[in-house]
């Protein structure tokens, strides 16, 4: 299997190209578009730090994080990408300062401020192109048919800028799972060698002999074998691989990142910062939301209460959505309606809720609802992002999974909310909070809350 590394490499390339030329062309400008006076003023120095970048660029994305030959998930490439892209653009400007070489401050902010977006939306844009074109697929053999292959499956399935097309499993088993639906190869037929597939070896944890097996047959014909690891319920986020020499064992080291003061502490200050600005900046929506909710007949602001982190109660607030005798309502609701009842029983929510007012239902399609827990962020009840703060009642839900609930500050949003929020099932929405809590990191706060946008927009799973 080969992987094609020169379009990814001219994407970057044209990308460094376009930004270059976008924040030299501001620089012409002050010359009078003349270039011999911008070449022996500035344009030779440009010229070879623009060198020193594309090096960088082979360094950074080539052999250190291997991005021109390896495929990785869309969030770990862009995180890979933005911190490559702001190391260069340090060494840039020191080159730069220490040299004692003059340049345009503003050409050179111009220029970094547009290679950072372009270059991850020109991988994209190439990625989405050649994938329609069938250029950028790569075919799969999965070994193994278990609850670890479906998942290792589900999640490159997920990954759609991977590229990756299952085309063949080999059972270990002799009955076909119902989510396999392409052909099926024997146990000796799937370890033939593969040199144009990518075989992923996804067995279970008492299948520790076939496991050996196939990686001793394929080892020498697959130069990038995916092995899968049954893995489920570990903290995976900045889990580091360790390895004793000589020793067939492999050692993990698994972080909390959550129990770490200085991690405790960037979440706290990223939540104070940017609820703060967000209060202030949407100061005229909460005002003119105040005024319609009051219309409605009762206060515009209700708070609920919720369990918070240890297991403290505190209110939770948001924009009155409802009646003023919800309460009444729902009792009679449910003592009329079975399915109602056994919808609230299970979910403690209903997909058409008679208590809803008009403008609660605009409220809760956009989620206005609960920008009123900006404050709950602020005041330190809440976090941005965490697990869906929940009543008391419902963390028997929870199981044994409710440690991880009490670990840390319920969210605004979280990991549920951008995975299906209500069309999810409790016990996805558990999983879902479990994981966020043992696999904690900034990234991903900021990749769920750019998740969240999208979300709202789309208005996905909201009711």
């Amino acid at each position: 299997m080969r992987y094609k590394t020169l379009p990814l490499l001219l994407a970057d390339l044209l990308a460094l190209l376009l930004a270059f030329f976008v924040g030299q062309l501001l620089r012409l400008m002050e010359f009078n578009y003349s270039l011999d006076v911008w070449w022996v003023a500035e344009g030779q120095f440009r010229i070879f730090g623009l060198f020193l970048i594309f090096v960088g660029f082979l360094l950074g994305f080539g052999f250190f994080h291997q991005h021109y030959s390896q495929r990785k998930p869309f969030w770990d490439e862009l995180r890979e990408i933005l911190s490559t892209l702001l190391i260069i653009l340090v060494v840039d400007a020191a080159f730069f300062f220490f040299n004692k070489i003059y340049f345009s401050r503003l050409s050179f902010a111009v220029q970094w401020l547009l290679l950072l977006p372009l270059l991850p939306t020109l991988r994209t844009v190439l990625k989405v192109h050649s994938l329609k074109r069938g250029t950028w697929q790569i075919p799969i053999r999965m070994i193994g048919s278990g609850i670890n292959a479906h998942e290792a499956w589900l999640a490159l399935k997920s990954e759609s800028l991977m590229g990756y097309q299952l085309v063949e499993v080999v059972l270990t088993n002799d009955k076909q799972p119902d989510w396999v639906k392409v052909p099926i190869l024997a146990w000796d037929d799937g370890l033939k060698p593969t040199p144009e597939m990518q075989v992923v070896v996804a067995l279970e944890a008492e299948q520790q002999s076939e496991l050996n097996e196939s990686v001793r047959r394929l080892y020498n014909f697959c130069p990038n074998m995916i092995i899968v690891p049954p893995t489920r319920g570990l903290p995976l986020w900045g889990m580091e691989s360790l390895h004793s020499f000589s020793h067939e064992v492999l050692l993990l080291r698994a972080r909390n990142n959550l129990l770490r003061p200085s991690s405790r502490l960037i979440k706290r200050l990223f939540d104070i910062v940017t609820s703060s600005v967000l209060l202030i900046l949407l100061f005229p929506v909460f005002a003119v939301l105040f005024y319609k909710v009051h219309q409605t007949d009762g206060d515009a602001f209700y708070g609920h209460k919720r369990v918070g982190v240890t297991g403290v109660p505190f209110p939770c607030y948001k924009f009155r959505t409802m009646v003023k005798n919800s309460a009444e309502v729902l009792a009679q609701l449910l003592r009329d309606d079975p399915v109602a009842l056994e919808q609230w029983e299970r979910e403690f929510k209903l997909k058409d809720d008679p208590r809803i007012t008009p403008i609660g239902h605009f409220l809760r399609r956009t989620s206005l609802d609960e920008l009123p827990q900006l404050w709950n962020v602020l005041r330190g009840d809440m976090s941005l992002v965490g697990p869906r703060p929940v009543v008391e009642a419902e963390l028997e839900k929870y199981g044994d999974d409710v440690d991880y609930y009490l670990h840390v500050k319920p969210g605004m949003t979280g990991l549920w909310q951008v995975s299906g929020r209500n069309d999810v099932d409790y016990e996805t929405r558990v999983a879902l909070d479990a994981w966020y809590v043992r696999n904690w990191s900034l990234w991903n706060d900021l990749v769920i809350l750019i998740k969240t946008v999208r979300v709202v927009l789309q208005k996905e799973g909201a009711y």
